[in-house]
């Protein structure tokens, strides 16, 4: 590895052009097109700091690239606003130096989260997170929901110790009226978390949480929508895997509609928990924390391989399997990252439905589980559920078998 000064009265060492190079194609995310534009602004960046006895590493920064932007548009009379390329270019430069284990300044300051403004919700915050073990993600929803009943009761004169659950159905009614019924109920789900906690540590003495009433959606009044498996085995053959984002959304979307895997699932899959010798592959199911595992089948395999050999960025941050294609290459944090990537090749493969949110696929797996004769004890198994009857919720989307018991089209 190969070394450059800043400049003559310091021994900073810099990466070469070979290095940025060598590491921007190891993850395979700058074209060699778009290489040499980045090290066209670099070059640059580098001339400015030269000319201004500026530490580039210093200058590595948004706050220093925003400075860099602003000189360059002032010296070319051109719109700072224009000159994107650069914040792109220096940011992936910053990947560079990070792969070369070269200490660099934050990139921007890290957010301020603002901590639980009272004793009870920093104690709340800390029941959820080790004793409940929910992810910080779940962890800030709930506080928010907490604090918007608060804000409510603060507006009646009360607090959450002289909280009635009249209070709260008053709450909710109005909270509906701005709401989708979906969103109440999960609100409704948060008053009753909160109101267990103030129970279990003897902040109430009387429990709450068993008569707060939410929407409820009736458990056939609408059916969930599935894909038909033409149009799933139409959806994996459009995806465009010329590029390393198509690798990696191919691989993910095919062990979902293959496995079944729900977003929370595919997203925590690890390297480590493929086994290629045994050709196994270990899943934890989200909700229940179950480890079991399944096997990895050869067409599966072969397009996992694919993407690891020219998809996945080879100085990912994580050790997860699908990770983001852009730096720092993070790992998929949210289930709304996977619904992206659905919904994006559905409708370049012209697929028009109704409902694709990050579980269709996994309804689509079931329905042609259920469509193939699978028994819902075996099917319940494999979809991770404790319960066989929870295979109920997916008996209405196979729609080739409920062609047998179909009722005569109205006329």
């Amino acid at each position: 590895m190969r070394y450059e000064s800043v400049n003559s009265k310091s021994a900073i060492s810099i990466p070469t052009t070979a290095d940025m190079r060598r590491v921007w194609r190891a993850n395979h995310c700058v074209q060699d097109s778009t290489a040499g534009l980045y090290l066209a602004w670099v070059t640059r960046f580098r001339a400015y700091c030269a000319q201004r006895g500026l530490d580039e590493r210093v200058e590595l920064t948004l706050r220093g690239t925003r400075r860099f932007i602003a000189w360059y548009g002032r010296q070319r009379e051109l719109d700072a606003d224009r000159l994107s390329g650069a914040r792109s270019a220096l940011y992936a430069l910053t990947r560079v130096y990070m792969v070369m284990k070269i200490p660099l300044p934050n990139w921007q300051p890290a957010a301020n989260v603002r901590p639980p403004s009272s004793a009870v919700l920093r104690d709340y915050s800390d029941h959820l997170a080790h004793q409940r073990g929910n992810p910080e993600v779940t962890v800030r929803k709930r506080l928010d929901q907490v604090s918007k009943v608060l804000e409510f009761l603060a507006r009646q004169g009360k607090t959450w110790r002289t909280m009635s659950l009249r209070d709260i159905d008053e709450f909710l009614i109005e909270f509906a009226q701005r709401y989708a019924r979906s969103t109440t109920a999960d609100i409704a789900g948060g008053i009753r978390s909160f109101a267990r906690f103030l129970l279990a540590t003897g902040r109430i003495s009387v429990d709450l949480a068993e008569a707060v009433i939410s929407p409820v959606q009736p458990r056939y009044d609408r059916p969930r929508r599935a894909l038909p498996w033409e149009d799933v085995q139409h959806l994996l053959r459009a995806i465009d895997r010329s590029s390393a984002r198509g690798l990696r959304d191919h691989a993910l979307l095919l062990m979902m509609s293959t496995y079944g895997f729900g977003a929370g699932e595919v997203i925590r899959l690890q390297l480590e928990d493929i086994n290629w010798e045994a050709n196994t592959l270990k899943v934890v199911r989200p909700k229940t924390g179950v480890s079991f595992t399944l096997p990895l089948l050869p067409a599966v395999a072969k397009v996992l391989a694919r993407y690891l050999l020219h998809g996945r960025p080879s100085y990912a941050s994580t050790r997860h399997l699908f990770v983001q294609m852009k730096m720092p290459y993070g790992p998929l944090t949210a289930s709304s990252a996977v619904r992206h990537v659905l919904v994006k090749h559905a409708h370049a493969a012209g697929i028009d439905a109704e409902f694709l949110g990050s579980h269709a696929l996994r309804y689509s797996n079931a329905a042609r589980h259920l469509d193939v004769g699978t028994r819902p004890r075996v099917l319940s198994d494999l979809l991770g559920h404790r319960d066989s009857e929870s295979v109920s919720a997916y008996v209405r989307i196979a729609t080739e078998s409920l062609r047998e018991v179909s009722l005569p089209v109205p006329t």
